[in-house]
């Protein structure tokens, strides 16, 4: 009797704990656990309901589709449900899946389509006679949420479906598609249902994240959070400017599907006007999909936005309705996930690392947690700004997220967790590595050690001191700055002009005459440009292009040292937090002795006159570059413009003289209209280059 009533407690505790993660999940947006541990909470409670079936109620987790609608939206009812997929973890549950589909087939053969599972947000559009009329979410797979006016501002949905559908593409199937032909589909049929997955693509993800930083508000944690709080804004306006898009992945009629395959679907849907995912294939047998699953997980990082795995589906609709459905999800269907990419773990302690430009980044140590297929025990929190802003204590419980090359990330702190045991970091007052001074201008948020001799910063500032871009040293690679840098021949880049024969022979794999190339290719970059000398030195915020404007501008080193912030700050495109920069670096005295001995060796430090080119057609011009352009990449277009005498800006004012825009053009052309700035499309910015 005693563990009956264990077993009814842990099912209540279970069903609690999902229904919180089920709020914060579906109706706040703010997930506090991986989707893998979510599935394995319910995993146990549906082994515990089956145990004892008399335990399953109507409002348990288990008996449910998905999230309840959020408020603020007028609900709908599907006409068929959307219901959620069972999911499958390893080759084995996928191969079982297929098993149960040759039983059901009775002897039948079983193809499949495998398509990306998207990590976003379900909808269902209505189409009467070729017009968009409703849009609306999955909400809890039975009821959603009316979302027309926002899924308008979709692109990758069309308002209007294509006359030409009836030509409908067909892909190269292997197996015979239905007869009964798209135009059939047309003439007979006043309202279909599409459905498919919204999503912000992971480019947009960073700057919508980036923009919430700014403005003090939390990050989504991840894409899927992100397109389902943009899609329950209530002002049209936001989703717009957030660019989300979508895959259409059914197409219904009532409540049955018009076409007798899957396959035969998606190419209409595609022929009709909808973005359908490049990235999906006809399979003749399981063996097929997990050959596909592979390729994909292969490629996942390349994809432009994110996925979590595939989506299986049963090709034939005889089938599909043959096979039937359970109380949640399609027996036809199952959803193959890849290795978890976020999950929960603990603060063991939390470090500072000093990068090569001195950037000071504090560094969680975690409890060892597999994630994506390895064992992390590191993830990065970025700046003290962020530490703030995530709460983060030494102690914590914390979501964590690894994604493609990216070292991981703290996304959240789970603050449900806590002991009153965890303690409060603090950033340091003084390099933690060398004890240098550390500046953080007004209104950055990363702090930096600024000394010129500090250890932890040497091996990167030299690989880019002799980097293409910088004084172009070709042959002093990683492996000989470490030799270099250990062997004490070398303490920064000033000592590279004092190296001998013998002191590049004496080191490990160092033959005379890669001895003597070195050399040479060091003795060359003496002769680099004022702009490349000042792109080496690495000062902060000073990339390439700023270089060659400040090169320009002060016309030598020693001019460009003497500089005020204010002088440097009325260089056009400099502006004050480059200025502050460049004064930081030149007031630090171990920079100033670099700069003396690099000149002392014979390192060009003042402007090389070139003869002019003739062409000054634009000449005190001012451009702002906005979209995208087919016949120019945005830095050949600048070029072009710079080598006429104009000048680029990044942002429009009434100074500005002309705007162009290319395709996507967002909302500096917006304020050019407001502003009346003149405004070139493509072909008069090609005329007036000539």
């Amino acid at each position: 009797m005693a563990k009956v009533a264990s077993v009814v407690r842990e099912i209540e505790q279970l069903r609690e704990e999902i229904r919180r993660h089920e709020d914060l999940y579906y109706v706040r947006d703010d997930p506090e656990i991986s989707d893998a541990e979510y599935d394995a909470l319910l995993a146990r409670l549906q082994q515990l309901e089956q145990q004892d079936p008399d335990q399953i109620t109507p409002d348990s987790p288990t008996q449910r589709v998905g999230g309840r609608p959020a408020a603020g939206f007028a609900e709908v009812v599907h006409r068929r449900p959307m219901l959620s997929l069972d999911n499958s973890y390893n080759l084995d549950e996928l191969r079982a899946f297929d098993q149960r589909c040759q039983r059901l087939a009775e002897g039948k053969s079983v193809a499949y389509v495998a398509e990306l599972k998207i990590d976003g947000l379900s909808l269902s559009l209505h189409y009467e006679h070729d017009l968009l009329v409703r849009g609306v979410t999955r909400g809890d797979g039975r009821i959603g949420e009316d979302v027309t006016l926002n899924a308008r501002t979709i692109r990758s949905i069309p308002l209007k479906l294509r006359s030409d559908a009836s030509a409908a593409k067909r892909g190269k199937a292997e197996i015979s598609e239905s007869k009964s032909g798209t135009a059939k589909l047309r003439s007979e049929i006043s309202q279909l249902e599409v459905r498919g997955e919204a999503f912000i693509p992971r480019k947009v993800f960073e700057r919508i994240n980036a923009e919430r930083e700014e403005q003090d508000e939390p990050r989504f944690a991840n894409p899927r959070n992100a397109a389902a709080g943009t899609i329950r804004q209530l002002d049209p306006k936001i989703v717009h400017r957030r660019k989300l898009e979508m895959f259409a992945y059914d197409v219904l009629s009532g409540e049955r599907k018009p076409f007798a395959t899957h396959w035969e679907a998606l190419n209409w849907l595609e022929s009709a006007g909808f973005k359908v995912s490049p990235e999906r294939k006809l399979c003749t047998s399981i063996e097929a999909v997990i050959e596909f699953a592979g390729l994909i997980e292969a490629k996942r990082d390349e994809l432009d936005y994110e996925i979590d795995g595939l989506v299986v589906k049963v090709n034939s609709t005889a089938q599909q309705d043959e096979f039937g459905t359970t109380s949640k999800a399609p027996r036809w269907a199952i959803a193959y996930k890849y290795a978890a990419r976020q999950a929960t773990t603990q603060v063991v302690d939390i470090v500072v690392q000093v990068g090569r430009t001195g950037a000071l980044t504090p560094v969680a140590n975690l409890e060892p947690v597999s994630l994506a297929g390895t064992t992390v025990a590191r993830a990065t929190l970025h700046n003290a700004d962020e530490v703030k802003r995530l709460g983060v204590r030494i102690g914590d419980w914390v979501l964590i997220e690894k994604g493609g090359d990216v070292i991981p990330k703290v996304l959240k702190v789970i603050e449900s967790k806590r002991t009153g045991k965890e303690r409060s970091f603090r950033m340091p007052r003084k390099c933690p590595v060398c004890g240098g001074e550390i500046s953080k201008p007004e209104g950055e948020v990363v702090s930096r050690c600024i000394a010129a001799d500090c250890s932890a910063q040497l091996k990167g500032r030299l690989l880019h001191f002799a980097s293409r871009r910088a004084l172009r040293i070709e042959g002093l690679g990683e492996s000989l700055v470490d030799q270099l840098l250990s062997s004490g021949k070398v303490r920064d880049a000033g000592d590279l002009y004092s190296l001998t024969l013998a002191d590049i022979t004496s080191l490990e794999r160092m033959a005379a005459k890669s001895a003597e190339n070195l050399l040479a290719q060091i003795e060359a970059s003496k002769q680099r440009e004022l702009a490349n000398l000042i792109y080496a030195l690495g000062l902060r915020h000073v990339g390439d292009r700023t270089a060659t404007i400040l090169a320009k501008q002060f016309g030598s080193l020693d001019a460009l040292g003497r500089a005020t912030v204010e002088q440097l700050d009325d260089v056009p495109e400099i502006g004050l937090t480059v200025a502050q920069s460049v004064r930081d670096w030149f007031d630090d005295a171990g920079n100033i002795e670099l700069c003396r001995r690099l000149a002392a060796a014979g390192v060009q430090t003042k402007m090389v006159q070139t003869s002019a080119s003739g062409d000054d057609s634009l000449a005190g011009k001012t451009f702002v570059l906005t979209g995208t352009l087919t016949a120019f990449t945005r830095e050949e277009a600048r070029a072009a413009i710079e080598r006429r005498g104009g000048r680029v800006s990044s942002s429009v004012s009434k100074k500005t003289n002309y705007v162009v825009a290319g395709d996507e053009a967002g909302s500096k052309l917006d304020k050019a209209t407001e502003l009346g700035v003149a405004v070139l499309d493509e072909a008069a910015f090609s005329q007036l280059l000539g």
